[in-house]
C-alpha cells in the first residue's frame, strides 16, 4: 500500500464581510450575544459568487502552493451542502473551470464533515494505486440556504471554500482516517430540496430550502463525538494528545471545542481555531483552518495533526495527519 501526503493547501472567502452588528439590524440579535455564545464575530457573505467559483479560486490557491498543473490531478472529490445544482457535480464545474483534464470528478454530501469524507474516499482511490495525485475540496454558499429570519442559525454561517492536493509518494503523510455516520439521528440538521410531485402524487410545489437545526442536540452530540473521535484514532495508532501539535476541529461554535477542551484535559492551544472571523462554514471550514495553520507556517514537516468533524447526517470522522511540507 502506498503513501499518501499533503502537498499543497488553498483556501477563498468572499470579499464581503458581515459584521454582528450588521446581523443584528435584521434579526433581534446583539454581537455581545453572539459572541459569548458561539465566538463568532463576523462571517464572509457571497454577493453573487457560487459554490464553484469560491471552490475554484481555493483550488488554484491550493495547486499554486503544491507547485503544479491542473492537468497532473486525476481525482476530484469536492464536499457541499450547498452545490450549484442538482446536475451536473460542483467539482465537474471546478474541473471545467482550472482545466483538470485528465480528473475524474464528483460531489459528495456529507454537510461539516465533508472534507473528512472526501479525504478518505480519495486517500482510497490513491493507496489502491488507481491516481496519484488529488484534489479535495470543501466548498459552501451557505447564505443561500440560511433562513434569516431564523436568528438561531443566521447567525452560525458563512460562505467559504478550502481545498488540499494529496498525493502518492514515499513519506507517511495521512496515517489514517475514520468516518462514519448516524443516519438514525438525520432530523437533528436538515435542508429540504423540493418536495415528489409528478404524475402520481399531489406533492407541493414549494421550495422549502432553508437550514433546519436542533441546536441543543447537535451541541450536545459534538462534544461528544469529538472527543470520542480523537481518543480512537490516537489509541489506533498508538500516540496520545502529547504527540499532537495542533487539532483541528469543525469550525462550529467556539463553546463546543472549549467543552471538548476541559473534558479532555487539553492544551487549549493545541486547538486551532478561526470561527470569529469565518463562522461556521461547513464543509470548508477544515480546510479552510488547515490553509491558515499551513501559510502562516505553523508546521514543520513531521509535525503531527488530527482533523476532526461532525455534521448534519448526522455525520463525524478523524484524520491523524504526519506533516511532511516544508516551510
Amino acid at each position: 500500500m502506498s503513501e499518501v501526503q499533503i502537498i499543497g493547501t488553498g483556501s477563498y472567502a468572499p470579499l464581503n464581510i458581515m459584521t454582528n452588528h450588521q446581523l443584528s439590524e435584521i434579526v433581534d440579535t446583539s454581537d455581545e450575544w453572539i459572541v459569548s455564545m458561539t465566538g463568532i464575530k463576523q462571517r464572509h457573505i457571497s454577493t453573487g459568487e457560487n459554490t464553484s467559483d469560491l471552490a475554484t479560486k481555493a483550488a488554484l490557491s491550493a495547486l499554486e502552493n503544491a507547485k503544479i498543473k491542473p492537468e497532473d490531478i486525476e481525482l476530484i472529490v469536492l464536499a457541499s451542502t450547498s452545490p450549484d445544482q442538482f446536475v451536473p457535480a460542483t467539482a465537474c464545474i471546478v474541473q471545467g473551470n482550472i482545466g483538470a483534464v485528465n480528473a475524474m470528478a464528483f460531489d459528495i454530501s456529507a454537510a461539516c464533515t465533508g472534507f473528512i469524507f472526501g479525504l478518505d474516499i480519495a486517500l482510497q482511490f490513491l493507496k489502491t494505486g488507481k491516481y496519484k495525485r488529488a484534489l479535495v475540496i470543501g466548498a459552501e454558499v451557505l447564505s443561500k440556504i440560511v433562513d434569516w429570519t431564523d436568528r438561531n442559525t443566521c447567525i452560525l454561517f458563512g460562505d467559504g471554500a478550502g481545498a488540499a492536493v494529496i498525493e502518492v509518494g514515499n513519506k507517511r503523510g495521512i496515517i489514517s482516517v475514520n468516518s462514519a455516520s448516524e443516519g438514525s439521528k438525520f432530523e437533528l440538521l436538515t435542508c429540504p430540496t423540493v418536495d415528489v410531485k409528478n404524475t402520481f402524487t399531489n406533492g407541493t410545489e414549494d421550495f422549502k430550502g432553508k437550514i433546519d437545526m436542533d441546536g441543543k442536540a447537535i451541541f450536545k452530540f459534538a462534544v461528544s463525538i469529538i472527543e470520542n473521535s480523537i481518543v480512537k484514532i490516537l489509541e489506533e495508532n498508538n500516540y496520545t494528545l502529547d504527540d499532537i501539535k495542533y487539532v483541528v476541529c469543525h469550525q462550529a461554535n467556539a463553546r463546543i471545542i472549549d467543552f471538548v477542551v476541559k473534558r479532555m484535559k487539553a492544551d487549549k492551544d493545541k486547538f486551532y481555531t478561526n470561527m470569529d472571523m469565518y463562522g461556521n462554514t461547513s464543509a470548508a471550514s477544515i480546510a479552510i483552518v488547515l490553509d491558515e495553520i499551513n501559510k502562516k507556517n505553523l508546521l514543520t514537516a513531521g509535525d503531527k495533526i488530527i482533523l476532526v468533524g461532525f455534521g448534519g447526517g448526522l455525520t463525524y470522522g478523524a484524520s491523524l495527519i504526519e506533516w511532511t511540507m516544508s516551510k
